[in-house]
Order: structure tokens, then sequence, then C-alpha cells
């Protein structure tokens, strides 16, 4: 029986295995399927982490390396994948070094992260030619493999990944012609925008989509074309960029597989699982972190929140379950989701975090947490964007006997 098992090594899996380990748990499992911990970040090597959490900036190696460094006392088994998650906590695994293994737990952490969306996955027509990657591939044979995936490049989409390959493509010495945005706004955060586009001279189409790849073998061109309201294209808006390469950054899907086969709910505005204020699913002893719940844009959020994960797990494995009634959070006018999407108050210190993405941007507008028509906190902003996920601090004194949260946009008066 072993006592906490954290399901991936990645920032979310790192950040909750330290944390069950400092809260009392002596026996600490970090299970990875990749050949060293760390995730993603192994091969985001531009700078920008860390700038909450440490207040500095670090790169994403070196962010890893600051938790890769203190698993004193933690096991750690890489290169081995896990194949099942039960609802009574066993994890079925199998490795080269162990083969297969089926071990018990008291309490599990799910931090298995998110991957990418596939051409497959949003159906852009054309031919089929090498030279489609996702960014994140890109990115991987870029970074890590040693590999130019390309000379001339379009992207697909304006998310994080994607603008932080235009600049690096660009400074690798590659020619990137466009970015092409389906929404009126981008999928990324603002400075990255500023950064990785605007610094570079590299134009960001916005309301445009790609509506046709050519090339035999290799890519030769793409098509693109203004979208209306409806997100079709208009007939008409259509030209032509010549180029080798086309980066695809169209979306994160938290990863799980595992989740769905325990039987644990989700939540389809997410992806994720329905948590509570401790990030424990629906399944009593099973813990969600980072981007298997929801697509984070910082790290630094991701490491405060696996560690609320880990802490619980401890807990939890220590034999004091999370009790107490359950104020559901719903989201309301201008809202795609919350995090979390269950409270339950006698389980709370004195406050809840919360956090959520918008629909669409808004300038100068209140962010309002109520219990009916009872306001029980309310947040202004200058901007908000879908882009960049709120982050809200509610103290629990405030809730009240509330049943029900709605957290809404609405309009300063």
């Amino acid at each position: 029986m072993r006592e906490v098992i954290v399901i991936g090594g990645g920032p979310a899996g790192l950040a909750a295995a330290i944390s069950a380990r400092d809260n009392g748990a002596t026996d600490v499992l970090v299970i990875e399927r990749d050949t060293c911990v760390g995730g993603i970040l192994n091969q985001c090597i531009h700078n920008g982490f860390g700038l909450h959490r440490f207040k500095e900036e670090l790169s994403g190696p070196e962010y890893a390396s600051r938790f890769a460094e203190n698993l004193d006392n933690i096991e750690v088994l890489t290169d081995t994948m896990v194949l099942e998650v039960t609802a009574d906590r066993i994890v079925r695994a199998v490795s080269r070094d162990h083969g297969y293994m089926e071990l018990q737990a008291k309490a599990i952490v799910l931090a298995m992260g998110c991957r990418e969306r596939t051409r497959g996955a949003i159906s852009i027509p054309g031919d089929r030619p090498a030279g489609v990657y996702t960014a994140g591939a890109a990115q991987r044979y870029l970074n890590i493999e040693g590999y130019m995936v390309g000379k001339n490049a379009v992207i697909l989409g304006s998310g994080d990944i994607g603008l932080i390959m235009a600049r690096r493509m660009t400074l690798e010495g590659a020619k990137v012609h466009a970015c092409v945005e389906l929404m009126p706004y981008s999928g990324g955060l603002t400075r990255n925008i500023v950064q990785c586009l605007n610094d570079f001279d590299i134009p960001l189409y916005l309301s445009h989509t790609i509506t046709d790849i050519r090339g035999k073998n290799r890519v030769e061109g793409v098509t693109i074309a203004k979208v209306g309201p409806d997100r079709k294209p208009i007939a008409g808006t259509e030209f032509d960029i010549e180029c080798d390469t086309v980066l695809l950054s169209v979306g994160l899907i938290p990863e799980n597989e595992l989740t769905r086969g325990a039987g644990i709910p989700i939540d389809r505005r997410t992806n994720g699982a329905y948590v509570y204020e401790n990030m424990e699913t629906l399944c009593e002893g099973i813990f969600a972190c980072g981007n298997v719940v929801h697509v984070h844009d910082l790290v630094d959020y991701v490491s405060a929140e696996s560690e609320r994960a880990g802490k619980a797990a401890a807990i939890y494995a220590s034999g004091n379950k999370a009790s107490g009634r359950v104020i559901e959070v719903e989201a309301g006018n201008g809202v795609s989701y919350t995090v979390p999407q269950k409270i339950r108050p006698e389980n709370c210190d004195k406050k809840v975090d919360m956090f959520f993405r918008v629909r669409n941007v808004y300038q100068n507008v209140r962010l309002v947490v109520r219990d009916g028509d009872r306001v029980v906190a309310s947040f202004n902003r200058e901007h908000c964007a879908p882009g960049e996920m709120e982050h809200i601090v509610v103290p629990v004194a405030l809730m009240g006997n509330a049943e029900k949260l709605t957290v809404s946009v609405e309009e300063v008066k």
C-alpha cells in the first residue's frame, strides 16, 4: 500500500509530490512516462517562467529544476506508462525495468497535463503533404532534437506555443509569413503577442483561417480567407501564401483518458474532472491538478494549484477526509467555466481561489460572484480576454449559507 501516488512528473506532478511530502506523507511515488521529469518545460527554453512564484525570469528547464532538485525522500519511476487507474485507487503501470505493476494507493494525484489539437481535430481541407506540425511538436524537434522543421512557415492559431514558435523560428533564420487566427481576438497572452509577433513584424490576421493546404510531397502553400461572425470563410476574401511549413496552435486538450477510465465525472466545459476546493475529484481520494483539470497560461498557477492537491492528498492519506455541505459554483454571463466547481466551506481556511476564463474581450468590467441576487464579492478589471485566465480570491466568510454561487462578467455602472 503506497501512501500517495502522483501520475505525471511535469510541473504539476512535481509540485504536488513535494507538497504531499512536506505535509506529512512519508511514502510518495511519482510515475512519469518520459525518461526524465520536467514535462513540457524541458522543451520551453525561452524565459518568462517564475515571475509570480520566484520573482525572476527563468527558462522552462530552470523552473523545472527548482522542483526536480527538491525530490528528497520521493521515489520517482521514469520511463513508466500508467495503463489504468481505478476508482478504488489501484494504479496499473508497465515499464521496461519493472514490467507490469499493480499498486494500491491511499491517495492518488492525477497530473497528466494536456495534449495539442491536431489537424484531424479541426478538419482543414486540402492535400496531406509533409510539413504540417503541431507547434509543440515543432518546438520539441527544434529545442531538444536539434532539427529545423522548415524555412517558410505559416502558423494557424494564436495560442501561446504558436506565438513563441513564431519568434523561435525567426531567430533560427526561418521566415514566418503570418499568424492566422479564427477568432476576432488572440488566444495567447498579450505579452507574447508583443514580444513574439510585433517585435518581429510578423502579421496577425484575426478573423481569418486556412481554407486549403497545397503540396504533393511537401507543403507548397496555403490559402487564407477571412471569416464572418459565423466563423465560416467569406467567398472572395481568399489570398495565397507560399510556404513549406504549417504550424498548428489551435488549442490544448486535458489528457484525461485515465480519469475517464476510473469513472470520474468530467466537466464538458473544461474537459477536465470536476473538482472541489482542495482539488479532490468526485471520486473520493483521487485528486487532480494542473492542465489535466483546465488549461493554464502560467506555470506559476499550475504549481500553486498542485501544491493544494498534494497537501490535500497527504491529509486524506493520513485518514482525515474532507466533509461538510457543498456549494455549487456556476459560470454565469460572459464566463466559460469555473474551477473549482464545488466548494466545501468547512474544509477551507479563510478563502477560496477561483480560476476561470471569460468568453470575449472586455474593457472596464466587474467580475461578480453572486448568491442569487446578493453580491458576495466583486472585482474590477480594466481588461479581460479569453487568452488570459482570471484569478480571484473569495473569503469564505462572505459566502454565508449559499447553496450556489454564480461568477459573471458585468458592466461597471
